[in-house]
């Protein structure tokens, strides 16, 4: 591609027009000769440093946000986003190409742009999907690194999506990558809000900072899907200017409101009330939440133009998602279920769901990341404490944080809590424990993983670490 037919729109220069072989941002990474890199300043690392040196190995140009004195510079306002538009136009602006589904909120990301896919799928569009758990094209899957992925990887997935005839990408949209511009450009034809709740702290400050980077995403699609069930979601749906929609279960007055709502050990029912309409709704995922989860994917349905009772329907045969509330076979009289439960909300609303719809103990096994927002580590505590009868405290993904000290921080929501439990710092002995110790109709809830079969350690070593496995290897030790 022709370095003017690149930068079109997005930046000028006098340097000579010229063939470019490549794009990147990575100095990780080689670039061939005759590239394009673009220097990126990050928290830890500048790409500026390295400018001259790109050049010296054969870079055709280095764009840059200030001047570095040198011959071959691009100099535009902003680097970052500079790069997200650039990738768009390197692969041929693969998102002008596909119908966009954006989902963003703490929880209920994951649940909804799956069951949105499946929906899609089910109505005869072939459907990817980019999200936490990972990424698909149709029936492929693919792995993942990000919720959203970097700008290069991102434009380089839409592309794949879009030459191998997918006509929608549903997408979950992180805070961070809405913050970093990773989705500069894209239009995206509905765009839903599930809800905000403290986590993610450690990179966006405040509450406010990260509602604003939510907020972002609202200023890139045509309509909006908004839960009007919190005040975030009242105040987003006050603030932002495109078509929009509101849904939830507090106020009638909603475009979509789910009333006479039902909840057991093996999901929801409710009524919905839609433009005039009222017809039932069956999801076979549990918790209150998921009644909002589920609402929220009728009323993106609904935008996209498709009949929202044939998708209620069609959600009857909808069988769950993998680490979202998942039952682990045992085999025995107790049950196991496996949720990525890592905020405070989060784990209240799985265990409130839990505890409404079972006789026996409720047994919460969780932990907390390291080098995260260690502010939800004492209010997961507390939020546990309410809902379960028995704690299991252990790690997470400690990564370079000592999980002993990390166990302390959530310790301190315990204070002046008569729910007991147990220290096990180790994950894996904690779950042996678990198993080993179950009583008769005790549910015990792994919290935190979810869908992830690793296990984060110190230096950003990963090692495997299935928790489906781990409880299959403690039942056999039971024989």
């Amino acid at each position: 591609m022709r370095l003017y037919e690149l930068i079109n729109g997005i930046a000028e220069t006098a340097l000579a027009d010229t063939e470019i072989t490549d794009i990147s941002s990575d100095t990780r990474k080689e670039l061939k000769q005759g590239g394009l890199f673009v220097c990126i300043k990050g928290g830890s690392f500048d790409g500026h440093d390295h400018a001259a040196q790109m050049l010296e190995k054969g870079a055709a140009a280095v764009v840059v946000e200030r001047d570095m004195g040198l011959d071959r510079q691009i100099i535009v306002p902003d680097s970052r986003r500079a790069f997200t538009r650039l990738c768009a136009a390197w692969f041929g602006h693969p998102e002008r190409e596909l119908k966009l589904v954006g989902v963003t909120g703490t929880n209920g990301k994951t649940t909804s742009t799956t069951v949105i896919k499946y929906l899609l799928t089910k109505m005869g569009h072939k459907t990817g999907l980019i999200g936490t758990c990972c990424n698909e094209i149709g029936d492929e899957i693919l792995h993942t690194e990000r919720t959203t992925p970097e700008p290069y990887d991102l434009f380089e997935l839409f592309r794949e999506m879009a030459d191998k005839g997918c006509e929608y990408c549903v997408m979950e949209v992180s805070s961070q990558g809405l913050e970093q511009g990773r989705v500069d450009g894209c239009l995206f034809e509905s765009a839903v809000f599930t809800n905000l709740t403290q986590d993610h702290l450690d990179v966006h400050g405040t509450m406010e900072n990260y509602y604003q980077a939510k907020k972002i995403l609202f200023s890139l699609c045509k309509k909006a899907v908004i839960n009007t069930d919190t005040d975030y979601g009242r105040r987003y749906f006050k603030e932002i200017s495109c078509d929009k929609v509101s849904f939830g279960e507090k106020d009638e007055n909603t475009d979509f409101f789910a009333c006479d709502c039902k909840l057991s050990a093996h999901g929801v029912s409710y009524i919905c009330k839609h433009a005039g309409d009222s017809f039932g709704v069956d999801f076979a995922m549990p918790g209150d939440f998921n009644v909002s989860n589920s609402l929220g994917v009728l009323a993106a349905m609904s935008s996209l133009g498709f009949d929202v009772k044939q998708c209620a329907e069609l959600l009857r045969s909808f069988g769950g998602v993998r680490g979202r509330a998942e039952t682990v076979d045992t085999g025995r009289d107790f049950t196991v279920i496996c949720d990525y439960a890592h905020t405070p909300d989060a784990v209240e609303n799985i265990l409130k769901a839990i505890s409404s719809s079972t006789d026996g103990r409720v047994v919460c096994l969780f932990g907390c990341g390291g080098n995260r927002d260690a502010g939800k580590r004492p209010l997961m505590a507390k939020a546990a404490a309410e809902y379960a009868d028995f704690l299991i405290v252990t790690s997470d993904n400690p990564r370079n944080e000592d999980p002993d000290a990390i166990i302390e921080d959530i310790l301190a929501g315990l204070e002046g809590s008569d729910t007991p439990y147990i220290r096990i710092t180790d994950r894996r002995e904690a779950i042996h424990w678990a198993v080993k110790n179950a009583q008769k109709n005790d549910v015990i809830v792994l919290c935190g993983k979810g869908h992830e079969d690793y296990q984060i350690l110190a230096g950003g070593r990963k090692i495997h670490f299935d928790e489906r496995e781990v409880v299959r290897e403690a039942l056999a030790q039971l024989g």
